[in-house]
């Protein structure tokens, strides 16, 4: 089999070209440069992994209302996709950085992820009931997430660190674009004539074959990853200069200092969780009691454990994370509370303030509703147009100058929605939030990818994953009460808030190293 990188051909002797590059062991310290389609080939599964996404976002609420789910039970239904995240990422990150096969190092996983989801696509449209809609949820975000996950380091694994940057902006490019388009099918098949109504308890047709057609992106776009690429052996990665060396040590036995960081995580979220009964207030913070209890009981369960295993590790390695995934911890949590702040609450905002409307049944609430599609549709479309700058841009400016531009730009976008009345004016928002999304979706990755370890790349892709379900979890818990308490319950304030995090966000990427 042809080596895929004619750079890499170069540095073999004739007699070797035509060896599979699992058997070479020739002494390289640099990873070659990549061209564009090779940088292509091997972020178009993120193009399918994208589509899944956009339809689940877009029209599972709309499965669960149909299937009877209450406008009070789908925030509830709803966390099953951040935790799923937080749960399955590390597993997977953890595994694919021990797994070597025919297909390699991380595509194994793509290919098993792509299967899964391709099917809870094809079978959730046909929920008879809501359980099982709310069981399928799990399965598709689930499987969505074990071929997302080493995707992101895929890109640290065969890029060399200049081209990161690059690698990180494709896939945001292909995020704009799936979601462009996946997001559009429903509107598109009935303007085709498909029925965009049904029986009571049915699915309209319109939402089936827009399943249908994104299980059929989906897996083939992953394919395409899968054949088109190839992988460096693990030995071969490992000799490269940009390998970050790494400790093997054995886990010490089962300290005080991690028994008494357990209790003391333990204790807090009781506490937590006692003030929110003893007070009344908003019973969505039980949430954040049950994260932080949750977090000290595993950290109990590590400590007791006599030998390692992936529990052990993981921990090991959230406690030892490089200084530069500490640092961008705080960016990503002001970052995506944000960004759930915003996929929130811009509906009931922008029908509420700029069409005056606050009945679901009127005609003014469902137009505004469908221009808050517009509006999405237009910030991932600005952010695929983002994505193709942004290299540019950081050769230019730096990756933490580049990414403080265009969270500012975000922040100010989100902002604007308290001074901009025409709702046809908040397109112009929609350029800054599509900026500051292209930006979260790859400055990060790049920032962080030249400061770990080559052995660990997937397992600390899957724990950073932390500081994007974290926020989530913690905006779902939070925003409600915040809006309530301080704000009349208005929701275009959400959207303020929104804005000022990601302005916050931008600044607190100032503390990161910039990479050599």
């Amino acid at each position: 089999m042809p080596f895929p990188h004619p750079a890499l051909r170069a540095t073999f002797s004739r007699r070797e070209k035509g060896r599979n590059l699992s058997t070479l062991r020739a002494p390289m310290t640099s990873k070659p440069t990549l061209n564009f389609w090779q940088i292509w080939n091997m972020c178009f599964g993120f193009l399918g992994i994208q589509f899944g996404f956009a339809l689940q976002n877009a029209n599972v609420s709309r499965i669960f209302q149909t299937l009877g789910a209450s406008v009070d039970d789908i925030p509830v239904l709803w966390i099953a996709a951040p935790l799923t995240g937080l749960i399955v990422q590390p597993i997977v990150g953890y595994l694919s950085d021990r797994t070597w096969t025919r297909l390699g190092r991380r595509r194994p996983y793509f290919l098993v992820g792509a299967i899964l989801a391709t099917l809870a696509l094809l079978v959730m449209p046909k929920s008879p009931a809501l359980w099982i809609a709310a069981g399928l949820l799990w399965i598709l975000d689930a499987s969505i997430n074990v071929s997302m996950e080493p995707f992101r380091a895929f890109v640290g694994d065969q890029l060399p660190a200049p081209q990161r940057p690059a690698g990180y902006a494709m896939q945001s490019f292909f995020i704009g674009a799936g979601s462009i388009v996946a997001s559009a099918l429903p509107y598109a098949f009935a303007r085709f004539g498909i029925a965009n109504t049904a029986a009571a308890g049915l699915v309209p047709d319109t939402v089936k074959y827009s399943f249908y057609a994104g299980a059929v992106v989906l897996f083939g776009a992953i394919l395409w990853t899968v054949l088109s690429t190839r992988e460096y052996p693990p030995e071969a990665l490992h000799g490269f200069s940009d390998a970050t060396p790494t400790d093997d040590g054995a886990l010490p036995p089962a300290s005080e200092r991690t028994l008494a960081t357990g209790l003391a995580w333990t204790l807090a979220g009781t506490a937590v969780a006692a003030a929110v009964g003893y007070l009344g207030i908003d019973k969505q913070l039980y949430l954040i009691a049950g994260m932080v209890a949750g977090y000290g009981l595993i950290q109990l369960a590590a400590s007791a454990m006599r030998e390692r295993n992936f529990v052990t590790d993981i921990l090991d390695d959230l406690r030892s994370m490089p200084a530069t995934m500490r640092q961008l911890a705080v960016v990503q949590f002001f970052s995506w509370f944000a960004l759930f702040a915003m996929w929130i609450y811009t509906t009931s905002a922008v029908t509420a303030v700029h069409f005056a409307a606050t009945d679901t049944s009127s005609v003014a609430y469902n137009d505004g509703a469908n221009w808050v599609g517009v509006l999405f549709a237009a910030y991932n479309g600005f952010a695929a147009l983002a994505a193709i700058g942004i290299p540019p841009m950081t050769r230019r400016f730096g990756l933490r100058i580049s990414h403080l531009i265009n969270l500012g730009l975000g922040g100010l976008g989100l902002l604007s929605f308290l001074v901009i009345r025409n709702p046809h004016w908040l397109l112009a928002s929609m350029v800054g939030v599509g900026f500051a999304w292209a930006s979260v979706l790859s400055i990060p990755y790049a920032l962080l990818s030249d400061s770990v370890p080559a052995k660990k790349m997937g397992v600390y892709m899957g724990i950073f994953n932390f500081f994007i379900v974290i926020p989530q979890l913690c905006a779902a818990s939070l925003l409600g009460f915040l809006l309530k308490t301080f704000f009349g319950s208005m929701p275009i304030a959400a959207l303020a808030i929104g804005g000022v995090s990601l302005v916050v966000a931008g600044l607190c990427t100032l503390r990161v190293k910039e990479p050599a």
